[in-house]
């Protein structure tokens, strides 16, 4: 299909949309089953440690539940009018608010692991690491439901493939297929398998040895890392939500097809519609007689791009 034919198409989801969202579901009942464990075993056996996990899963499963509303709504209103150029980005929009409650998870952990070394409380080790083991599992199934898709999505099948492979190039168009609102779900499901390993690790040298303090030392360690985390995926979302060039080398190689036969671009705007979808608008100043699909075919062979615009004005 050419590029002319897609003009008025504005369903920029990503080609793994329906399939992702699936995904989400299960991790979603995962995570809740686990939480529920997790708050019950916590207060039968008396562990503010496990009533403390308990909770801090539910704010991932609150999370999770954003981005499963994501993939419904935006796939619910594809087509509604209202929209502009689609629903492709609500998965960004999802995935800033998801970053910015791990961000807030990551705070709270910290805290409460300052709390504990400054005063150290007795864990009933055995009960907490077989729970911390449990929940484990739930996460690393967890992370293998979403894995495949939060960082490898597959190339849209209205893209069409570039000419030039660098491996440059290659890098970009795997990036605009990421699907933020997936891969704040990974990211979620990743920080529980992270502290989960670290719980064990912290319980297992304090049952050994005595240490205590071990437990809230390797909490700040992981609380840093999802701090990190957090702070990556709001930088890539925010940077799609405000329309930024998600690609400088593929916007050059658009004024470089364009300008090569002697003609001046006067204004580009290139910005990320959805996962696998990019927006073009460009102004061609020219003194030859072509129209704006003659302009769209020399275009044809830039992978990702699904909404092209293109304004012609005579010198």
């Amino acid at each position: 299909m050419s590029l002319a034919d897609q003009t008025h198409d504005h369903v920029f989801l990503g080609a793994d949309h329906d399939r992702n969202a699936r995904r989400t579901f299960w991790v979603i009942l995962l995570t809740a089953a686990m939480m529920v464990a997790e708050i019950a075993a916590g207060a039968a056996f008396g562990s503010l440690a496990l009533l403390a996990d308990g909770f801090h899963m539910a704010t991932h499963a609150g999370a999770l539940a954003i981005a499963a509303g994501a993939y419904l709504y935006a796939r619910r209103h594809a087509h509604d009018p209202r929209y502009s150029f689609g629903t492709g980005k609500v998965g960004e929009l999802a995935g800033f608010a998801s970053a910015v409650i791990l961000g807030g998870v990551a705070l709270l952990i910290a805290y409460e692991c300052v709390l504990r070394l400054l005063q150290p409380a007795p864990i009933r080790f055995d009960e907490a690491i077989a729970v911390a083991v449990l929940g484990l599992v739930v996460n690393i199934v967890s992370v293998f439901l979403l894995h495949d898709s939060s960082g490898h999505q597959h190339h849209d099948h209205h893209a069409h493939d570039e000419h030039d492979h660098d491996h440059e190039a290659d890098h970009h168009h795997h990036d605009h297929g990421r699907d933020s609102n997936l891969r704040a779900a990974y990211l979620h499901v990743l920080a529980d398998a992270l502290t989960s390993v670290l719980a064990i690790v912290g319980l297992v040298a304090g049952r050994s040895f005595g240490w205590l303090w071990m437990d809230p030392l390797v909490g700040l360690v992981g609380a840093a890392v999802i701090a990190r985390w957090s702070w990556m995926l709001i930088r890539q979302s925010s940077a799609t939500l405000l329309d930024t060039v998600p690609d400088q080398a593929m916007a050059k190689k658009v004024r470089t097809n364009i300008e090569s036969a002697g003609d001046t671009v006067t204004d580009l705007h290139f910005w990320r519609l959805g996962p696998g979808h990019a927006g073009l608008i460009v102004s061609v100043l020219t003194p030859t007689a072509h129209d704006a699909d003659w302009y769209k075919q020399r275009l044809a062979g830039l992978a990702g791009l699904s909404h092209v615009t293109v304004e012609v004005m005579r010198r």
